[in-house]
């Protein structure tokens, strides 16, 4: 046990260990804001949806290309992203980006 007392006595692993609960403490605040992020609507039965990704800015190339992983991004519109055909399992990952704001079902004919 002694070994672990010295090597926490280091000024660098005191600073890796904060780095590290800093870490597993952000990954843990995404992980419990990604739910109330999504908006009620999605219909339950449908493996596929379509969205509009809400962000608290305009979008930029590097949000359209990083919401192409999740399905086909069909239009942007002031603050939001359309993207169509994404598995409804992955409405999670999408809403787990500290950059969105919001996730909702595309309005029918949008």
């Amino acid at each position: 046990m002694s070994v672990v007392r010295d090597i926490l006595q280091t000024t660098r692993a005191r600073l890796a260990l904060a780095t590290l609960v800093c870490y597993l403490a952000w990954q843990g605040w995404l992980t419990l804001a990604a739910p109330g992020k999504i908006a009620p609507g999605f219909d339950a039965n449908a493996q596929k949806v379509n969205i509009l990704v809400t962000l608290p800015f305009p979008p930029e190339r590097f949000h359209v290309i990083a919401f192409q992983k999740y399905g086909r991004v069909s239009g942007t519109q002031d603050y939001s992203i359309e993207v169509r055909g994404v598995n409804q399992a992955n409405l999670t990952a999408v809403a787990r980006l500290y950059w969105v704001t919001r996730v909702e079902p595309l309005p029918i004919g949008g």
